[in-house]
């Protein structure tokens, strides 16, 4: 079969290799799953480059997310791999017991991209901040297929969100908050601090990191609550302690993996939530763009660079 393989730790597309190899045998627990669409994720970036927290030895697959068929039953699901066996190939292995069924209000790009921004959106702001019918959600990197997640599952909880992005056409896309904010052009905390008559947001939800979170302290409210949803800028905040005390705000950690471990029925009743969402039309993913299986490193290349709305699909 064809699979992608980092056989270095760098840039995915100097790094990476597109290469006949066998298929992979599923150990006990796990099934072989015929590849139908992968959602191409920032962490598949880090992977390539050494520096996720998971380093499998190389070569190994990079992919994390997918939508599939289960070769033994033709089950169509969505789910992570199990690595070095990565989605970027034709076929792929998984636990048994983490499969999801694919919603089938969605096509195979859109149920590719469902899993891990959607659950990490519905946890952060649902589990973690509480997020109320009423409240400001301030959302960071907003066109991308994070931030795009958070900002439909924010209106649907009744909030008024608040979108930064950087330029004008990512701008254009997105298409469900209340307020876009192009912070190449306005300075975010002002206009945040004027939509909201000086008070703030409630929830930040921060998947950038670095200047997104130095503003973001700016303009949190009163007992509003900051996302720590990750670091695509590059730059690990060190917050200020004494400044959440004296501004009385929370900043909340988000570890959507954790779940997995700890508590994976929540996992699976987060996936009804969001699948009768999607079969309401109430979410969507925003797909980006479909990319062959060749363009696959090209794909994360630009994903790495934050070149990229919504989310990119590969199709093997």
């Amino acid at each position: 079969m064809r699979a992608w393989q980092v056989v270095e730790n760098g840039e995915p597309s100097s790094v990476m290799r597109l290469s006949d190899v066998d298929e992979p045998a599923p150990g006990e627990g796990e099934v072989l799953v015929r590849v139908r669409a992968v959602a191409l994720n920032f962490p598949d970036v880090l992977l390539a480059r050494g520096q996720y927290q998971i380093r499998p030895p190389l070569p190994f697959t990079p992919g994390v997310e997918l939508c599939g068929e289960v070769v033994e039953t033709g089950e169509r699901v969505i789910g992570s791999p199990v690595l070095p066996h990565g989605a970027l190939a034709e076929f792929a292995v998984m636990n048994r017991a983490e499969l999801l069924p694919a919603p089938s209000s969605l096509d195979d790009a859109e149920a590719a991209s469902l899993l891990i921004a959607y659950q990490t959106g519905y946890f952060a702001l649902h589990r973690r901040a509480r997020l109320q019918p009423g409240e400001t959600l301030l959302v960071h990197a907003a066109a991308g297929g994070v931030g795009s997640a958070a900002v439909q599952l924010g209106k649907a909880a009744g909030a008024t969100v608040i979108a930064v992005v950087g330029g004008a056409q990512k701008a254009a896309a997105v298409k469900d908050a209340d307020v876009v904010i192009d912070r190449r052009e306005q300075d975010f905390v002002a206009v945040v601090k004027e939509v909201t008559g000086g008070r703030g947001a409630d929830v930040i939800y921060d998947p950038v990191g670095g200047e997104a979170y130095a503003g973001s302290a700016k303009c949190v409210a009163f007992e509003g609550r900051i996302l720590v949803i990750g670091f695509a800028g590059g730059t690990i905040p060190t917050p200020t302690l004494s400044h959440a005390l004296i501004k009385n705000y929370s900043i909340v950690g988000v570890h959507w993996g954790l779940y997995r471990q700890y508590d994976p029925q929540s996992i699976v009743d987060a996936h009804a939530e969001l699948t009768g969402m999607a079969d309401a039309g109430t979410l969507r993913p925003l797909i980006g763009g479909h990319l062959s299986m060749d363009q696959a490193a090209e794909g994360l290349t630009r994903l790495g660079a934050g070149e990229t709305m919504g989310r990119l699909v590969v199709t093997p």
